[in-house]
């Protein structure tokens, strides 16, 4: 994609994105992930009534008088979109790829987080971290994160979730907002990674996927390839027995993500490629107020 063609797309996504963010999508963001934190403030004298565990005891030790600790609710979030570009995230057989759906995702988050004063960052990872951009306030640090998302090419085709989230925790010191963007179809464990980071992080999961993954086509025999691994396998699609253990195969998986997260306690809402995903991110952060 040439620079003329890469800027028409950029500004295509900031159109369409924008006026969704501002119609239906700003207050929603606002209300699920405002106040979720707390900042210190100052110290003050301690007064009748307020908990012994604020005490400052350095400060109370110093002036020989009870001092206390007051906080007040962090205004100031920092965004971290960490989007999946392995080799499943091109996969898709109606208007648009995953891809494309995570960069339609990414710009709404972006411009909500830029609406709302707050950093945004992004972690694209593969099976290892292909780029890292450090947070940062403005519409212009939003465009670039989109830029380099649609200009990216991953160096593997592999997925390690793991590897994103450790990213997470080793570069974030500060509490930050995580929007997980990925299909999840990963043979390598990330619950470990998701656990060690809500210790300290409000992570959300969006889960990408295609109708084609949940329902063979009845086309006959098709030629199937796996654009992780690059193998091919050859499938009888209309054969009843074919469809029903690909349809068994995606439930089971759906099954056991959702039972992933749930044990977890994390946030998460499943997004189809065919999706008008504004309702479904709007539902799932009214779920969290």
């Amino acid at each position: 994609m040439d620079t003329n063609e890469l800027l028409k797309k950029i500004k295509l996504i900031e159109i369409k994105t924008r006026g969704l963010t501002k119609q239906v999508f700003s207050g929603a963001y606002h209300s699920s992930f405002k106040g979720k934190g707390m900042a210190f403030s100052e110290v003050r004298e301690y007064n009748v009534g307020d908990e012994v565990r604020t005490i400052d005891w350095n400060v109370t030790a110093r002036f020989n008088a009870p001092f206390v600790k007051v906080f007040e609710e962090e205004r100031e979030l920092t965004v971290i979109l960490m989007i999946d570009v392995s080799g499943s995230s091109e996969f898709g057989t109606q208007n648009k790829t995953k891809r494309d759906l995570a960069l339609e995702l990414a710009a709404v988050l972006a411009f909500s987080a830029i609406a709302n004063n707050d950093k945004i960052g992004a972690i694209f990872v593969s099976d290892q971290i292909e780029k890292y951009i450090a947070p940062a306030k403005g519409k212009k640090h939003a465009l670039y994160i989109l830029r380099e998302l649609i200009a990216l090419k991953p160096k593997s085709l592999k997925t390690n979730i793991n590897e994103g989230l450790k990213f997470l925790r080793n570069t974030q010191k500060k509490r930050s907002i995580g929007f997980v963007i990925s299909d999840f179809i990963d043979s390598n464990s990330f619950q470990e990674g998701f656990n060690v980071n809500k210790r300290k992080h409000d992570l959300v999961a969006i889960r990408l996927s295609d109708p084609a993954e949940s329902k063979l086509p009845d086309l006959g025999m098709i030629h199937l390839y796996n654009a992780e691994t690059g193998r091919k396998t050859w499938v009888n699609s209309s054969s009843v027995v074919a469809q029903q253990i690909f349809e068994e195969n995606f439930r089971s998986f759906e099954n056991q993500l959702n039972d992933i997260f749930k044990q977890l306690g994390i946030d998460q809402t499943t997004i189809q490629t065919t999706d008008d995903y504004i309702p479904k991110l709007v539902q799932l952060f009214q779920t969290r107020k």
